[in-house]
């Protein structure tokens, strides 16, 4: 059995975020065993582009890996919702931008709730672990999974914002899976600006994601920004200044 490798997330990296600026308020969610660490590069772009930045921890996540098995699907779609209200109290325009899972959350909150403008990152609508559909049963033996190895991807990521679980509990496979058919089957109901960020060479979700979304949204506005030669976890990637630039440019052009 793999030994499972815990993390600091002591480190302020890792740390909710919640930058003051202007009108316009941001919501950045990470993804799936992730933390606030891989969306702070991101953030700290929008906030000097004068956007108030709100970045969140969902429950579970940040702590140690077992601890996710305490929480579920609708636990993290209520934190996600929480933190959109309570920018919506202060801020005239609420935009929302998410990772991986933290993309699915986007797509659900767009689909729900008045965001003003959208943009899942790497979000999946069907994943490459095809054992994914089955990990609810698939947790009555295996506790834990851990992820592979991804020193080759390490080489294109900021290590020094790069704070996750090693691995997850099984079942909580089931509630990523949940949230991913939600989003997909609503697709229609959102109808704000949307730019799906997708990487060519992402090995974790379904390379025609993206496309996916694209062709399921009544969005208006609505496109891709395809990256090259960079991973999942694109965020901490040397491409998250454009991804700041792209998305922040839909945000700010939603206002109008």
């Amino acid at each position: 059995m793999q030994k499972r490798v815990e993390v600091d997330f002591t480190n302020p990296v890792c740390h909710p975020f919640d930058f003051q600026g202007g009108e316009h308020g941001v919501l950045l969610i990470h993804g799936f065993t992730g933390s606030a660490a891989h969306m702070r590069l991101i953030g700290e772009e929008l906030h000097a582009r004068g956007f108030t930045v709100k970045g969140i921890n969902l429950p579970g996540h940040a702590t140690e890996m077992m601890d996710m098995a305490n929480y579920h699907w609708q636990d993290w779609l209520r934190a996600a919702k929480e933190a959109f209200i309570e920018l919506k109290e202060k801020c005239r325009y609420v935009s929302v931008a998410g990772l991986s899972m933290g993309g699915v959350l986007t797509m659900l909150l767009a689909e729900q709730m008045d965001v003003t403008a959208a943009a899942p990152i790497s979000a999946p609508t069907a994943v490459v672990q095809k054992a994914l559909p089955l990990a609810g049963v698939a947790s009555l033996f295996v506790k834990t999974i851990m992820w592979g190895d991804d020193s080759h991807r390490r080489k294109l990521m900021n290590m020094d914002y790069h704070y996750g679980y090693a691995g997850f509990p099984t079942r909580s496979g089931a509630d990523l899976y949940k949230l991913m058919v939600m989003a997909r089957k609503n697709l229609h109901a959102i109808t704000c600006p949307i730019l799906a960020v997708q990487s060519h060479a992402d090995e974790t979700i379904a390379p025609e994601s993206a496309e996916t979304i694209m062709a399921g949204v009544s969005s208006e506005r609505k496109g891709i920004l395809w990256l090259e030669m960079v991973p999942h976890v694109c965020t901490i990637s040397p491409e998250y200044k454009r991804i700041a630039q792209e998305i922040g440019d839909l945000f700010k052009n939603a206002e109008k």
